[in-house]
């Protein structure tokens, strides 16, 4: 049984191999590219999560510093907490007619915005760039995205 994994994690580019050799388990990890680019609060709380930060409600028993807990606390309340990887993958693809740069998209992701106004200061020069097309965009933002738990509320 061999399987091999590419992932961006912490804003390093991992390789992840899992093979069975002589009845035993063997787990290899091997970094191809540091810094390989922003990370969404997504990836973030992801992250947090698979070190215990959602699993110890204590702050104890998980090998997570108090620190990430902070923000593990922090991203549960943002948008990142009811997106997914599958979502922001298909974000990414269909925002590609409007030409955001990685930095535009990595910020969209993370505060869904849902009006004209909010995505104004995230986007440099947006009536040049988009023009009109600037609701379509926001709309592709509230079909692919659902509302975080905190938009919801907000909402009642």
């Amino acid at each position: 049984m061999n399987l091999n994994v590419t992932d961006s994690v912490f804003g390093f580019l991992l390789q992840v191999q899992l093979f069975k050799f002589l009845g035993f388990l063997f787990f290899v990890m091997k970094i191809l590219k540091e810094n390989a680019g922003p990370l969404t609060n997504f990836e973030v709380l992801d992250f947090l999560r698979s070190r215990g930060a959602a699993k110890d409600p204590t702050r104890v028993l998980a090998p997570v510093a108090s620190s990430e807990f902070k923000v593990y606390d922090y991203l549960v309340h943002c948008p990142a907490n009811s997106q997914t990887r599958e979502s922001i993958t298909e974000f990414v693809a269909k925002c590609k007619p409007y030409k955001l740069t990685k930095s535009e998209i990595t910020n969209i992701i993370n505060i869904r915005p849902s009006s004209s106004v909010e995505i104004d200061p995230l986007i440099e020069n947006l009536d040049a760039r988009l023009g009109e097309s600037v609701e379509e965009l926001v709309e592709l933002v509230v079909q692919v995205f659902p509302p975080s738990s905190e938009q919801n509320k907000s909402d009642e």
